[in-house]
């Protein structure tokens, strides 16, 4: 007992630590695999080998000195029972000489004792491992039990089918607290409205939309759908009312059916085939074996950048939720194909109230309304001709496009 009370600390510390060093050689090799394009693109084939070479010898080191603590208490355990048993032979030996006990008492004694040490053994043995493994376990727990930060307020209600409007009061966000990338975001949207959102690069487009789906909080102001704070909803409900076309498109390690109907795990097929069809997909399925039961692997490898697009508008339309954002839904689309993916995304906003967040400025002519996001505030808003005309920052952004369409026409 005083030996496990003295090795369970320093068991501990150890195998917490080894298990840290093998965690960052998992995260090391899984970043270097998944931008492995990367590394070969840039030639770092080095510098990522070294960084694999030196976290595997750190986490060697602390797994080898893990198993040499463990390796010494094993080997003192034994020797404590050896011990043990010397002494009880020597005490039983000096008992039969004197003639307190025979000699077939001390046999029996004896071999009883090894009866009992072997349990012991094995117990003493046992404990050393789960110690070892109580580390592991601990990290897994802490992961578990980890709490979002983002997550459903008590009393939160339940949002039913949405009507889609949505407002934006007095928003300011900043993901550091101290540099907002918004700054008093104010706008209304009725049901069924297209809204664009246009600006330069880090102006928070996409903060918005992701402010709408509740992924952050704002620091000041409310977000309002139908009338309700988002805040006091729960987090599935509100979810569940909006449909997202994200950039980069996110495709899972599954088929392309289980891809479409990721948000609506019940779609017919059916539903499956028409959102496909809508999205531009067919020639895409005429290409895989099994059309929409075809793998499409981790991270949709096996699919274009435009076509893993195509199969996220599907997913998205497919969902049928009264509010839908786009991000960028063509930027990684040819020029033909973003003529028909336009068509069939216009007709999925039929009926929704829609937030297309884009930099090509020609993707969203038809919107009702145009907001001009720069510096994290609203410069300008309007439809596309009065902004056009309004001579304003929109229209140098749209003079310059064009002006960079027509140069690579005449290229």
């Amino acid at each position: 007992m005083i030996l496990i009370a003295a090795i369970s600390r320093p068991i501990d510390r150890l195998a917490s630590r080894a298990r840290i060093k093998e965690s960052r050689v998992y995260d090391v090799a899984h970043r270097a695999l998944s931008a492995i394009q990367v590394v070969q693109a840039f030639t770092s084939e080095t510098e990522a080998h070294r960084e694999f070479v030196e976290t595997s010898r750190e986490s060697l080191g602390e797994n080898l000195k893990l198993y040499t603590f463990q390796t010494i208490y094993s080997g003192a355990v034994n020797v404590l029972l050896a011990v043990g048993t010397a002494i009880v032979i020597y005490v039983g030996a000096r008992h039969a000489l004197a003639g307190k006990i025979s000699v077939g008492d001390l046999v029996v004694f004896t071999t009883y004792l090894a009866s009992l040490y072997g349990p012991i053994n094995q117990m003493f043995q046992t404990y050393g491992m789960v110690q070892s493994a109580k580390a592991g376990m601990r990290r897994c727990l802490e992961l578990l039990e980890h709490q979002p930060e983002i997550r459903d307020r008590p009393g939160a209600r339940t949002l039913g089918r949405a009507r889609g409007e949505i407002e934006f009061d007095n928003v300011v966000f900043g993901y550091d607290g101290n540099a907002p990338v918004l700054r008093g975001i104010s706008f209304k949207a009725a049901a069924g409205e297209t809204i664009a959102i246009v600006g330069p690069t880090g102006a928070g487009k996409t903060t918005m939309a992701s402010l709408l789906a509740r992924f952050y909080e704002p620091q000041h102001g409310r977000i309002l759908i139908d009338g309700q704070d988002v805040s006091e909803l729960t987090l599935k409900s509100l979810r569940g009312n909006i449909s997202i076309v994200l950039q980069p498109p996110l495709v899972l390690t599954e088929s392309v059916r289980s891809n479409i109907a990721l948000g609506k795990p019940g779609a017919s097929i059916d539903e499956i085939e028409r959102a496909a069809r809508l999205a531009r997909l067919e020639p895409v399925l005429d290409k895989l074996p099994k059309r929409l039961d075809e793998i499409v692997g981790q991270g949709g490898h096996s699919l274009s950048q435009g076509e893993a697009q195509r199969v996220t508008i599907a997913r998205a339309m497919v969902k049928d939720a009264p509010i839908l954002i786009m991000d960028e839904p063509t930027s990684a689309l040819d020029a033909e194909t973003e003529a028909m993916v336009l068509a069939a995304v216009q007709e999925s906003m039929r009926g929704r109230t829609t937030l297309v967040i884009a930099h090509r400025l020609s993707t969203i002519q038809n919107a009702d309304r145009i907001l001009v996001l720069r510096d994290g505030v609203i410069e300008e808003q309007g439809n596309f001709a009065e902004l056009v005309t309004r001579g304003g920052f929109f229209s140098q952004l749209y003079n310059l496009q064009s002006g960079k369409e027509v140069s690579a026409l005449r290229r």
